[in-house]
C-alpha cells in the first residue's frame, strides 16, 4: 500500500458493510454527494468531495460509518499572567 493510500484511508469515513442496513440516512445529511446507495449499501463515490463532516457518522442508527481523526498534541506553552 502507498503511503498516499495508507493516509487516504483516514480522510474518508470508513463504511463496515456489514453493520449497514441501506436505510440511506446518511445520504439525506451528505451535502457535498459523496456517498451513494449500492445495491443496498452506502459506498463513498467521490472521495474528492468528501468534507469529511462527520453528519453521516452521526447519523447512521447501526453504527456502520467511522470517522476516524488523528490527534496532533503541538508544543505547549506557559502563559505568565504576572
Amino acid at each position: 500500500m502507498s503511503l498516499h493510500a495508507r493516509f487516504s484511508m483516514f480522510e474518508m469515513p470508513i463504511i463496515n458493510r456489514e453493520l449497514c442496513n441501506g436505510c440511506g440516512l446518511c445520504l439525506s445529511v451528505c451535502e457535498c454527494g459523496a456517498l451513494a446507495l449500492v445495491g443496498n449499501l452506502i459506498r463513498i463515490v467521490d472521495t474528492d468531495e468528501c468534507g469529511y463532516c462527520t453528519e453521516c457518522e452521526a447519523v447512521c442508527p447501526t453504527g456502520a460509518i467511522q470517522c476516524p481523526y488523528e490527534i496532533v498534541i503541538g508544543e505547549s506553552y506557559e502563559i505568565n499572567l504576572e
